[in-house]
């Protein structure tokens, strides 16, 4: 009895001293192992890309959790894969631990650099509503512009035009959707809280969009891009409440219940119902899904153009709406029979077509009121017009949105149900105008607008 317990006694000792061993070996070839708060990186990367993965390690550890944790990581994509630049790059800079080298970096990564390893990727995204249209407003639209530094940021009080306080309603809200033109100081770093912003930003590289709006950095996690919640940073609120309206349908009510259990890591074009039982946003618009593959181009399964206001097929740059209503009918396919996929198609149709009748009675108005002289300079001050934009900025458009998304209450109360009340307010102040050959003194507007 006694002599097998002293052989498993000495085998432990073994073990014990040669664990030892082992471990002060390791310690001595890798002497940071020990302390967690420090990456160090030996194996498949560079001597300047390891450095600054062990240097954020410690700067920033936050962002180098999320890289660690990465598809990007798992292949071997770091940091320097992705920001550094040429040193005659209009982004160039150094970080303080790069001065007297010849390594530049900028803070910003273009889609341009994305499509080093994603071309496809990128060529569809540069062609969608996502890249260079969602920039127009904030970049290119006078209106939009005056909206926001004159009427928003109270230049119409005597605000500074260009003055932090001036610029914030850019800087925090409209560039942060839409995307802005980055401006750079002396350093090539971004001034003017030109950056970060949206999907549409335009770099100084000459890139237009920003891939990591929906694919969040630095995790670049593809579930994530998958899930509702991805578009529900842009696509919410009184205007276009998408990410209410889809939350509403049974597809968002089923992904509520059930979505947990879904499968969200499958690889592109693998990704099918199966791997979830309702569709998300992604599903519809860009996910390989039946016989059509992953796309990130989200105008291309669109039939009707339900943001501007007037409706149209889409055509040009916005798409080809005859064949994207096809594209789409597809994705429906997978799941539901031809005739429920026809009588949704077709009270979509009927949506828009009640839609245009108001929007181009009230048109009429407008344009009888203008010829008079019947309208203020100031439409922010003149009741009518005000009116006129919120039937179809807020009230038409989720009407028309939560028709084609299937949100009942979206499509009837928060939609036409206040369509029709805006026009009647607009045929009262159209009436009394043309009668009395003037403008109302007081405006009946008392709110901001119906929510």
């Amino acid at each position: 009895m006694r002599q097998p317990f002293r052989k498993v006694v000495l085998m432990c000792m073994v073990l014990f001293f040669s664990l030892t061993v082992s471990m002060a070996m390791a310690e001595l070839q890798y002497p940071k192992l020990g302390d967690k708060k420090d990456l160090i990186v030996k194996r498949g990367y560079s001597k300047e890309a390891a450095e600054c993965v062990e240097c954020h390690a410690k700067k920033t550890p936050g962002i180098t959790e999320a890289w660690k944790l990465s598809r990007m990581a798992h292949a071997s994509i770091s940091c320097y894969d992705c920001h550094v630049v040429e040193k005659n790059s209009p982004m160039a800079s150094q970080c303080e631990g790069q001065k007297g080298t010849s390594t530049f970096i900028s803070p910003m990564v273009s889609s341009k650099t994305c499509a080093r390893c994603h071309p496809q990727e990128a060529e569809q995204f540069g062609k969608s509503g996502h890249a260079y249209l969602a920039g127009v407003p904030v970049i290119e639209n006078k209106k939009f512009q005056a909206l926001m530094y004159q009427h928003e940021g109270a230049g119409f009080m005597g605000n500074v035009k260009g003055s932090p306080s001036n610029r914030v309603t850019r800087a925090a809200g409209c560039q942060m959707c839409h995307g802005t033109q980055v401006e750079l100081g002396p350093d090539n770093k971004p001034i003017n809280e030109t950056w970060p912003g949206g999907v549409g930003t335009r770099y100084p590289d000459g890139a237009i969009g920003n891939c990591s709006v929906c694919h969040t950095r630095h995790l670049f996690s593809v579930a994530e891009s998958r899930k509702p919640e991805a578009c529900a940073s842009c696509h919410l609120g009184p205007d276009h409440p998408n990410i209410e309206i889809y939350l509403e349908s049974k597809h968002g009510q089923q992904y509520l219940a059930h979505g947990d259990e879904w499968q969200w890591g499958s690889a592109p074009d693998t990704w099918q119902p199966g791997d979830y039982t309702a569709p998300t946003c992604a599903v519809c618009h860009m996910s390989g899904i039946g016989e059509l593959s992953t796309s990130h181009n989200v105008n291309e399964r669109l039939k009707w153009d339900l943001m501007h206001p007037r409706s149209v097929i889409r055509g040009g740059e916005r798409g080809d709406g005859e064949k994207g209503d096809k594209m789409m009918r597809q994705v429906c396919a997978n799941c539901h029979s031809k005739t429920h996929t026809d009588i949704q198609r077709t009270v979509l149709d009927g949506a828009v077509e009640l839609y245009n009748m108001y929007y181009d009675k009230a048109a009429q108005m407008k344009s009888d009121l203008k010829t008079k002289g019947l309208l203020k300079d100031d439409p922010w001050k003149d009741a009518f017009q005000e009116l006129n934009y919120y039937m179809w900025h807020h009230c038409g458009r989720r009407a028309r949105q939560g028709t084609a998304m299937f949100a009942p209450d979206y499509a009837h109360w928060h939609g036409f149900f206040q369509v029709f009340q805006l026009y009647k307010d607009m045929e009262d102040l159209h009436e009394y105008r043309m009668k009395h050959n003037k403008i109302e003194e007081l405006s009946p507007v008392m709110s901001t607008g119906p929510l």
